[in-house]
């Protein structure tokens, strides 16, 4: 019996089936650097990677994953760290597989403050250590706070919100999520049936901030390629579109399609590509998923393999279209 057969998943992977479908066979050596409840990892083993190191910077990930994680052995390795760090964990690697944003097993824990859905401190540390949520809305200045919203979160009634946030907490300082959501929640209009709720794009750019997320998915993106070898697979799940965007201008870059802003700025100096693009167009969830895993609504995937050219130079994070705060 299989290690899944004898303990069934409590989440499912994202875009699993479309991502299996397109770097099959699987063999060698795989880098998880997203480890959460382990569905790309047991995935990837029991698809024929000889050993796979289940990367996460959430130390509590591992101790749920001790019931199921002995079945496999040494084809596993569990390391607490960060994707960014990830071509120190693993080199010559087979391929890389980065699932970004929250884990739905995280949403679901109350105790973490990642969603407006439940009531909980407001966290949203992935590793626990650091600035949490409460310290930023409590302690930033109204000018900052609306630049994280706007930037991080796309929250285009920013300033609106921020200003509430700082006279609240004149009053009494954050530290409930749906104390915060509910101050969102006033600014904006009431949402329809089947639109978000008012506070997601809210909590989306704190967690961002809090996580450094951006920041980590950029020095992912250039470790993994210096973490691949030729052949090797780098997959790319996204949750919106300033994650998408970045990862599609890294794949342009590195591949040789980025095109020059001006028609008058001196044509760049050609390079051999860094990686393949496996997919023209970002892959979306089909109907069958949506209907299986609603959270998969907005995932886009994208996927390149790695040529034998040597490491490109830095990209900038200009090229790459990440957002930056004024005061960052």
């Amino acid at each position: 019996m299989s290690a899944s057969a004898s303990h069934p998943r409590p989440h499912i992977p994202v875009l699993l089936r479309p991502i299996l479908d397109r770097v099959s066979p699987v063999s060698g050596v795989w880098l998880d650097g997203t480890f959460g409840a382990g569905g790309y990892t047991r995935a990837f083993l029991e698809a024929g990677a000889e050993r796979v190191i289940a990367v996460d910077r959430d130390p509590l990930v591992f101790d749920m994953a001790k019931e199921w994680a002995d079945a496999y052995d040494d084809r596993l390795i569990m390391v607490n760290g960060t994707f960014s760090k990830l071509d120190e964990y693993g080199q010559d690697l087979d391929g890389v597989v980065l699932d970004l944003g929250v884990s739905s097993m995280q949403l679901d824990q109350a105790e973490r403050g990642f969603s407006f859905m439940r009531n909980g401190p407001l966290d949203m540390r992935m590793s626990q250590s650091g600035l949490s949520a409460a310290d930023i809305v409590n302690t930033s200045d109204e000018v900052d706070i609306a630049d994280i919203l706007f930037q991080y979160g796309e929250e285009r009634a920013s300033r609106r919100i921020a200003k509430a946030i700082v006279k609240r907490r004149e009053d009494r300082p954050f530290s409930a999520t749906l104390d915060l959501a509910e101050v969102i929640e006033k600014c904006l209009p009431r949402s329809k049936p089947g639109q978000a709720h008012p506070a997601t794009r809210s909590f989306q750019a704190l967690r961002i901030a809090v996580n450094d997320e951006y920041g980590e998915l950029y020095a992912g993106l250039l470790a993994a390629e210096r973490a691949l070898k030729p052949g090797g697979l780098l997959v790319v799940v996204t949750f919106h579109s300033i994650e998408d965007r970045i990862v599609k201008r890294f794949f342009q870059a590195r591949s040789g399609q980025a095109k020059t802003v001006s028609r008058h700025a001196p044509a760049l100096a050609e390079e051999a590509a860094q990686f393949d693009v496996i997919t023209r167009k970002a892959v979306g969830p089909d109907d069958l998923e949506l209907d299986e895993n609603p959270r998969s609504r907005s995932a886009k995937l994208r996927i390149g393999r790695r040529t034998d050219a040597p490491t490109g130079d830095a990209l900038s994070t200009k090229q790459l279209g990440m957002p930056s705060l004024r005061r960052g």
